[in-house]
Parts: structure tokens; C-alpha cells; sequence
């Protein structure tokens, strides 16, 4: 469910800049959803361990709209519990991938 809650969230904020009505209305659909969930959680049972997995990938000129690269990661707690996700268009276009990979590096400490 989380991975479905923040495909809709990035689809909806795609459309920051020009929403339309059914843009507005998926997004309040999403805040519906949260707020009728929000008495769950993540549950860590003592015994959990708390190493840190994390995981990073580029995709290089992706957007086939604007032929811009894609860089993202997933973080792991106690090896299968998601705690991070993050998923970012890059602002510049990379002309190789070995290019797409050092702005992908930059923009996660920027």
C-alpha cells in the first residue's frame, strides 16, 4: 500500500505547476485515504534489528517527454521494513549515462 500511496503522490505532483479539477480531486482522494489511516504505523518488535539497506539507481534520460534523468532510492530498516523512498526528475538533461550517474550523486547531497 505505501508504494501505491507514493505512485499516486508523484503522478498527482507532476502537476504542480498546472493543476486541473481531476488533478485536485485525485489529490484529495489521497488525503481521504491518509486521514481514515492514519492510527496505523510501522511496528518494530524489540528483537527487530536496526541495520540501515539502502539502495540507489539513475535512469538516464528516461523522461521521454523531456529526455531527462530519473534518480531515486529505498532505505530499509531491520532489512525489510521500507522506512525512505525517494524518486526525482533531475533539473539539468545528461548527455551519457556516466554523466546521468554524477548529477544523480549531486542532487542527493545538494
Amino acid at each position: 500500500q505505501v508504494d501505491q500511496i507514493l505512485y499516486a503522490t508523484c503522478y498527482c505532483a507532476r502537476y504542480q505547476a498546472k493543476p486541473t479539477e481531476k488533478h485536485l480531486t485525485a489529490v484529495k482522494r489521497i488525503f481521504r485515504y491518509l486521514k481514515d489511516t492514519i492510527h496505523m504505523g510501522l511496528w518494530y518488535p524489540k528483537d527487530t534489528g536496526f541495520e540501515l539497506t539502502a539502495f540507489s539507481d539513475s535512469d538516464h534520460a528516461g523522461c521521454l517527454d523531456l529526455r531527462k534523468s530519473t534518480s531515486g532510492g529505498i532505505r530499509f530498516l531491520g532489512g525489510d521494513k521500507l522506512v525512505s523512498w525517494l524518486s526525482k526528475k533531475q533539473d539539468c538533461t545528461s548527455m551519457s549515462s556516466a554523466k546521468a550517474e554524477f548529477v544523480s550523486l549531486s542532487a542527493c547531497y545538494a
